[in-house]
């Protein structure tokens, strides 16, 4: 586990202030949480260098993109052991229609979520890039009838 890293109160305004917005100029989010364009910049290359900071997302419709069939997978396999985790998700994440994945404890291995174009698209994906494989010993699909997005961590 990485440990956790020293952020001051500007470091924390910073943060709300780019979760709220990652495209502010570095002049506005300066000005934001008052200190010099410099020190601001110095003080954001040092949280992605350090981690904090990831890269910035750019959310897309995946119904407009022509996948308007959520679903969510859990996959267990058998056995769990690193020679068939790691080509397993090598192999999910190769998958046009993966939007993320998640390795869990609990009776579920993974949790997938896919965008697909259809009914008979996910089946398609189930059964012959899931199911086919080995080491996967079970396939739950929830379909996603709906979905709302969880504010910042710094409100």
């Amino acid at each position: 586990m990485t440990p956790n890293v020293r952020l001051d109160s500007v470091d924390l305004d910073i943060l709300r202030v780019l979760q709220n917005d990652a495209r502010t100029s570095n002049k506005e989010l300066a000005a934001a949480v008052g200190v010099a364009p410099s020190t601001c910049l110095d003080r954001v290359n040092r949280l992605r260098e350090a981690g904090v900071i990831q890269g910035q997302d750019l959310r897309v419709d995946a119904a407009k993109l022509g996948r308007p069939l959520e679903a969510f997978l859990s996959v267990r396999v058998q056995p769990h052991r690193r020679p068939l985790v790691d080509p397993f998700v090598e192999h999910v994440l190769a998958q046009p229609e993966t939007r993320a994945l998640y390795h869990l404890t609990g009776p579920d291995d993974f949790l997938v979520h896919v965008a697909a174009r259809s009914a008979a698209d996910l089946q398609r994906l189930v059964l012959d890039e899931f199911t086919a494989r080995t080491e996967v010993a079970l396939v739950h699909t929830n379909l996603i009838f709906q979905h709302w997005r969880g504010g910042p961590l710094l409100p």
